[in-house]
């Protein structure tokens, strides 16, 4: 981060102006953690006004608690790294050959980002198996198609779920005015919800998938014993 950058944010009130002693600007913990804050939402796709926007009225003692929710998708349980493939080998995955038109909806998904004749996986616990169900038969569009479903209905789910336990947990918090004594439990709350909110979707998808595949063996059933009896006649 740039001394140019540290002043913007001066300028635009994102951080309080450093402690002055003669032409020297002294920065103490509560303009650091700020400022990691403000790097913290700006890696993650916020734009300079967003973040601006987002901070307006926000309390510098909160940041630490801001940062520290942030940082619970950091940890290497949460997701897996990025993986870099050539093309070639990524189809061997698919045992199949990609179009462009298919490999721009992966990318249009955010699952992929093509690099000339590589793929940058971004979510390899998400494509690699969606490569496994294309080489056992399904093809590609259908993948691409239950991708787009997934990521609709899980991000609506996502935000209902995260808004809920804003409600329900944080606000509370907020408004009795950010406690520092209750800070960790706040943190370790939030922390717990993600497994359960993680497993409750797992655990209802496969009771769901279970009942769809019952009733997809009883209708093929039915069919062949409506064939067997137009036979018969």
């Amino acid at each position: 981060m740039t001394v140019r950058n540290v002043r913007a944010y001066t300028t635009r009130g994102l951080i309080e102006s450093p402690r002055l002693e003669g032409r020297t600007g002294y920065y103490n913990d509560t303009h650091v953690k700020r400022l990691t804050l403000i790097r913290s939402l700006l890696d993650r796709g916020f734009t300079l006004a967003g973040v601006e926007n987002a901070l307006g009225n926000f309390p510098n003692t909160a940041a630490d608690l801001a940062i520290d929710l942030i940082s619970l998708f950091d940890s290497p349980d949460t997701e897996t790294e990025p993986q870099q493939l050539p093309r070639v080998e990524f189809e061997q995955l698919t045992g199949t050959t990609l179009t462009d038109a298919e490999l721009q909806r992966l990318a249009d998904l955010e699952l992929v980002e093509v690099e000339g004749d590589s793929l940058l996986l971004l979510a390899p616990d998400v494509v690699r198996p969606g490569a496994a169900a294309i080489a056992l038969g399904l093809s590609t569009t259908t993948i691409l198609d239950i991708a787009t479903m997934q990521r609709q209905h899980l991000r609506n789910i996502a935000a209902d779920v995260v808004h809920r336990v804003s409600e329900e947990i944080v606000q509370p918090f907020i408004d009795a005015g950010l406690p520092e004594s209750e800070q960790l439990d706040i943190l370790q709350k939030v922390d717990a919800m993600i497994p359960i909110a993680c497993q409750s979707v797992l655990g209802m998808f496969r009771a769901e998938l279970r009942s769809a595949i019952e009733t997809e063996i009883v209708d093929k059933l039915h069919d062949l014993s409506n064939d067997d009896t137009r036979s018969s006649a």
